[in-house]
């Protein structure tokens, strides 16, 4: 599994840091909702840098209110709604399910994270 994600990371950067999300939570290999989650979050230097805020390591839960803690652009915003999609079918208020809100407007970058986060999170 280990070279699956090196193959499907952005960048050296983007592999180095979902190890480190991957390790500190203990996350089992086969966990493939929340590795499209560490994915994602390894991806935005933002994410990661806020990577607490956004997911609770002892409780193993994504923190909700953390769109009103930290401003996100739309497109960061949007990628962030759809990892906790594929973490635990979260329906945004604003976005809902819609697969046309969440990638519109996505930069090259983020609409190629989130393609390969749906690949990771269906093991495809």
């Amino acid at each position: 599994m280990t070279q699956y994600l090196k193959g499907l990371c952005l960048d050296d950067e983007h592999f180095n840091r979902l190890n480190d999300l991957l390790k500190r939570d203990g996350t089992y290999i086969k966990d493939t909702e929340r590795i499209a989650l560490f994915y994602i979050l390894g991806a935005v230097e933002k994410f990661y840098k806020v990577s607490k805020q956004i997911y609770d390591f002892n409780d193993h839960s994504i923190n909700l209110d953390i769109f009103e803690r930290v401003d996100f652009s739309s497109g960061e915003r949007k990628l962030l709604i759809l990892g906790f999609n594929l973490y635990n079918s979260y329906k945004s208020e604003v976005y809902g399910n819609d697969v046309m809100s969440l990638f519109s407007g996505l930069d090259e970058d983020n609409f190629t994270t989130a393609i390969r986060a749906v690949h990771i999170r269906f093991n495809r």
